[in-house]
């Protein structure tokens, strides 16, 4: 259960001291008000609520707010993140990180993370490429996308597909959102925070830098899944005229999460003795 504080809070409560150092116009700024700004309207107390990352420029998110965090390593944001929800359950906890950090070295934790069904909520900040390290495609990079260096006739395969993978391996909240619309990604991130399982959240978040043409996704963006399926099968079909751009949440349902059976600890020594060869 969510545990809340009894007097009314403002979304700043939730931001720390210090200075975010994306560039300007960025999407990821609206990603941090949302994520406050849901917080504060669940009125969760930030003692108990910790927000682990893992790297790139998305995953500085976790320095930029007042409750626990954690900047993590390349990838591994999530089973971090897994591990504090297993120990703490009492404990509100969220991951952010971009589509290079989750989907890359990162995308086999995410899927096991979607089978695992704990209760956390994942953000991806996804700008389709590699920001912080200087514009390399990215797993959710078009095929055709020629303007890295690294790629100068394109990646050649066809990019990851967040929302497909996430229904696939056993998500129960799987919802995509657009960072210029603030008050839609709010609303959306206080629902995963209380669905009691793994909610995934893929935000489309422009990287004015190094793919200035995500500026028209404005003009793009649908808000199409405006009721979610609870049907898996249904969620699926959807998909499949999917064009990237449909906002909404898409699926959820409440399903069994993972709870390993815990035995009482026992002594060092004892551990010891049964590897010993």
């Amino acid at each position: 259960m969510n545990q809340v504080i009894a007097h009314e809070v403002d979304f700043t409560d939730y931001k720390s001291d210090v200075t975010p150092v994306w560039c300007p116009g960025c999407g990821d700024y609206a990603v941090l008000s949302a994520i406050t700004k849901a917080l504060a309207g669940l009125g969760l107390a930030r003692e108990n609520v910790a927000l682990i990352s893992g790297i790139g420029c998305s995953s500085r998110i976790a320095a930029y707010t007042s409750v626990y965090g954690f900047h993590g390593i390349h990838g591994r944001a999530l089973p971090i993140a897994q591990g504090l929800k297993l120990a703490r359950p009492d404990l509100t906890v969220l991951c952010a990180g971009g589509d290079g950090d989750g989907f890359s070295i990162g995308g086999n934790h995410f899927m096991h993370a979607c089978r695992r069904n704990l209760d956390l909520t994942y953000i991806v900040m996804d700008n389709n490429v590699y920001g912080m390290t200087k514009g390399q495609a990215s797993p959710t990079s078009a095929a055709d996308w020629t303007e890295s260096k690294l790629t100068p006739e394109g990646p050649g395969v066809p990019p990851f597909q967040p929302l497909d993978i996430a229904l696939a391996a056993g998500a129960s909240h799987v919802a995509r959102c657009f960072s210029g619309k603030v008050q839609m990604l709010t609303k959306t991130i206080a629902e995963a925070i209380q669905h009691p399982g793994f909610s995934f959240i893929q935000v489309i978040s422009p990287c004015v830098t190094y793919r200035p043409e995500m500026r028209d996704f404005k003009n793009l963006v649908h808000e199409s899944f405006t009721e979610a399926c609870t049907d898996r099968r249904e969620a699926r079909r959807r998909l499949i005229d999917d064009d990237g751009f449909s906002l909404g949440t898409l699926f959820k349902s409440v399903e069994p999460s993972y709870k390993p059976s815990h035995r009482n600890s026992e002594p060092l020594d004892e551990l010891e003795r049964q590897f010993a060869l």
